[in-house]
């Protein structure tokens, strides 16, 4: 998962954002009014939270692959769960989490469904995308914004105190759903940290 691909995922719903005033302005508002309520929401999945130490995710991870319900993803860089219920068709789900001073920050989540193929239009993307908005509807709330870019289509944002939410597509195969702490990312834009300046620099190449 530390790759350029991972580096690109919190930067793309800022270009989602960024190309309609509209919906910037719904989701500045939104943003604001979340982060000023004072609410933590800090629950991603599977017993895996927002500010969850280092360790602690290790841990669990290693008790859900005991029960048999995570196993080692691609190259073994990532967790993978088998998903048979929650979608209309098994799909895969691929996730690693971003630390920062040894805590979750943020969970990008890459999914796919398992029997897609070129011809296959239900089980694109597209449909994924939808219907991964769909369940997290139901898992996380309603209240998702849709915001649209020429070049990369749809995303669904939802702000939930801490808690962003973007879901978004990688291609015609992948999705991505990524959970961040907004305050966090606050602290890291408004430092000079290495981090901090890797995505400024990402986003600036991505707007070209």
């Amino acid at each position: 998962m530390k790759t350029k691909i991972l580096w690109l995922m919190p930067m793309l719903i800022a270009v989602y954002i960024i190309s309609g005033c509209s919906p910037k302005a719904k989701y500045d508002r939104m943003l604001k009014h979340e982060l000023a309520s004072g609410v933590r929401c800090d629950s991603l999945f599977m017993g895996l939270y927002l500010g969850m130490p280092e360790k602690s995710f290790y841990t669990q991870c290693w008790a859900l692959n005991m029960k048999g319900i995570i196993r080692q993803g691609t190259r073994n860089m990532t967790v993978e769960y088998k998903i048979n219920k929650e979608l209309k068709a098994s799909a895969t789900m691929d996730f690693y989490p971003e630390f920062i001073n040894g805590k979750i920050y943020e969970m990008p989540v890459r999914l796919f469904y398992n029997g897609w193929a070129p011809w296959n239009k239900s089980l694109s993307s597209d449909s994924l995308q939808l219907d991964v908005l769909k369940w997290y509807e139901q898992q996380y709330g309603t209240g998702f914004i849709e915001v649209k870019s020429p070049k990369r289509g749809s995303a669904f944002v939802k702000v939930t105190g801490n808690r962003q939410i973007s879901i978004f597509k990688q291609d015609d195969v992948h999705v991505w759903a990524v959970f961040t702490d907004m305050l966090v990312k606050k602290e890291i834009r408004d430092t000079s940290s290495t981090v901090g300046n890797i995505q400024k620099d990402i986003s600036k190449r991505i707007q070209k």
